[in-house]
């Protein structure tokens, strides 16, 4: 049962909504420097089991099935950032080897192979598979006794590209026989079958599948012992590096006096960075992940702003200050009511920028600043429909929808604020354009929002969702609808990934800056930003606050 109910203020006919109020409070203040330190000896230990790993990854021949495999572990259990360079250059040795190889006939190598080369942007071609279909183009019922090969089919096929119908097919085959035999196997089996039909590897966050694929590995007979031990510590290591930082952040939240000052808003500061380390996991994009923390507890709160408090007239005013200047000196034409909220997004700008200008990279804000009037002007788009009672077509509403869903904006603060990487102006310059990946990355993210926030938006008075375009412009039934939806996230999906194997000056980690906010959006389930006394919870402590035993 979501705990809200649906108010109305009596004086201003503000349409309310009775979030509950954090479930954390100061619980990660109690993390201090001294409690979160990394002692001499789990750094020694670490570096330690670190260079045996990569003395494992190096000394596996390229064209073997030990090397594929060893590279797809290290990849689940969230360690892969070590390696970086080592897997690219053996991915790429694959590749080159794979031109030449046409005789292999494991199912769960082939898939393996070509779901590790397409993950890093090289173009395999799908016709691998057809030794593994009958003239039909049916994949073989013999394949059904193979469950590791059918699940390395499954995750492979989510990297396919518009019109490869052997990968259709693989996806529907996968899916319909690893449902069928799922209640049948082993609780190891049946715990890896189970994560996969959940969210494929391709479309989720690795730090979001580290703890969960460890437990899993640490089930399997043939693990291997000395990875195992190198993941739970540099999970462990990882998460200590996380709790200082939300236990500074929880310093900076309390200042902002956000239960008092924002008490008709959801106050999900924790919720918040659990989904900024989703993004930014690696210790050494802490600033990223502040930031990226902090700007989505802020739009957390804007967006309720607009939805469930502000007046019309009182966003009249609020637009025109963020579009005129984007910066203090306008707060004087923001409404009182409003003038709080104005202060801490415009406070949160001007941190930016004396972060970045200790580095020579103040420049940079210009760029958060653009996507930051943009994202306002689509949010005052909607709050114009609602006030005329105005039902926007679906090509309408998709039109703003793609824009009021933040993809590029905090996409663009987490690029800003990465460190230890060279930035071309080519590439800021991308972000703020309209980039056929950040098209389809929104897309995808605006349509599960629709999805989860559905029903409960609905209650009051709001905005329709894509749900409800659909249906009256086509007329059609709810259940229609979603199967339309469903067809439209599986095409932003290929065209994400035609995006990834086309040739691009645009580097990868820019790339993946574009499609990791829906990873995350994909990733949460129904309220759990409403109420987040359940199974978020869980998901929090397992992250954040429960180390791994070794």
């Amino acid at each position: 049962m979501v705990d809200s109910s649906i108010t109305t203020s009596t004086t201003t006919k503000r349409p309310l909504v009775n979030y509950h109020s954090t479930i954390w409070g100061d619980f990660f203040l109690s993390y201090t420097p001294q409690l979160t330190e990394i002692s001499s000896k789990e750094k020694h230990e670490h570096e330690e089991l670190k260079e045996k790993v990569r003395q494992m990854l190096v000394e596996s021949p390229d064209n073997s099935t030990q090397k594929l495999v060893l590279i797809d572990i290290i990849q689940r259990l969230g360690v892969e950032y070590h390696f970086k360079n080592d897997i690219e250059t053996s991915i790429q040795n694959i590749f080159k080897e794979s031109q030449q190889s046409k005789n292999d006939d494991d199912l769960y190598v082939v898939a393996l192979r070509f779901r590790l080369v397409r993950q890093q942007r090289h173009y395999m071609s799908s016709d691998v598979f057809k030794r593994f279909t009958n003239d039909d183009g049916k994949f073989k019922e013999a394949l059904t006794i193979d469950v590791q090969g059918l699940l390395s089919l499954y995750e492979a096929a989510h990297l396919r590209v518009h019109g490869e119908e052997i990968l259709e097919e693989a996806l529907t085959f996968t899916v319909t026989h690893l449902e069928s035999m799922a209640p049948k196997l082993g609780n190891s089996l049946k715990a890896q079958v189970s994560e996969a039909l959940s969210q494929p590897i391709h479309t989720n966050l690795p730090r979001f599948l580290a703890r969960k694929n460890i437990c899993m590995y640490e089930n399997i007979e043939s693990r291997n012992n000395l990875l195992l031990k190198f993941a739970k510590l540099d999970f462990n290591i990882l998460q200590k590096v996380y709790q200082r930082e939300l236990s500074e952040l929880t310093i900076w939240w309390k200042n902002i006096d956000v239960a008092n000052k924002f008490s008709y808003a959801r106050d999900r500061l924790v919720e918040c960075y659990f989904g900024a380390v989703g993004l930014h996991f690696e210790p050494q994009q802490s600033r990223a992940r502040i930031m990226t923390g902090k700007i989505l507890s802020i739009l957390n709160i804007v967006d309720d702003t607009f939805d469930a408090y502000a007046t019309f007239d009182e966003l009249v005013l609020f637009t025109n200050a963020i579009e005129r200047s984007c910066g203090i000196s306008a707060m004087e034409s923001v409404s009182h009511n409003l003038r709080p909220i104005y202060q801490v997004l415009i406070e949160f700008l001007n941190e930016l920028e004396d972060e970045l200008k200790k580095e020579g990279k103040s420049d940079r804000v210009y760029y958060a600043k653009v996507e930051m009037k943009k994202w306002i002007k689509s949010y005052f788009k909607e709050a114009e429909w609602l006030n005329a009672c105005y039902f926007p077509k679906c090509e309408e509403y998709m039109e703003n929808a793609i824009t009021s869903i933040a993809v590029k904006l905090i996409a663009t603060i987490s690029l800003i604020c990465l460190e230890e990487l060279i930035i071309s102006k080519e590439t800021l310059e991308w972000v703020t354009s309209d980039s056929s990946i950040f098209r389809a990355s929104s897309i995808l993210s605006r349509l599960k929002d629709d999805i989860m926030g559905h029903h409960f938006e609905q209650q009051r008075t709001h905005i329709p969702s894509f749900f409800e375009c659909y249906m009256k412009e086509h007329g059609v039934s709810k259940q229609e609808a979603y199967v339309e939806v469903q067809k439209i996230m599986e095409n932003a999906w290929k065209d994400i990934n035609t995006e990834l194997l086309c040739p691009s000056q645009v580097p990868m980690f820019a790339l993946e800056q574009a499609i990791n906010p829906t990873r995350l959006t994909l990733s949460f389930q129904v309220n759990d930003f409403i109420n987040t006394k359940g199974g978020f919870k869980d998901k929090v402590f397992s992250l954040l606050v429960d180390p791994i035993k070794i």
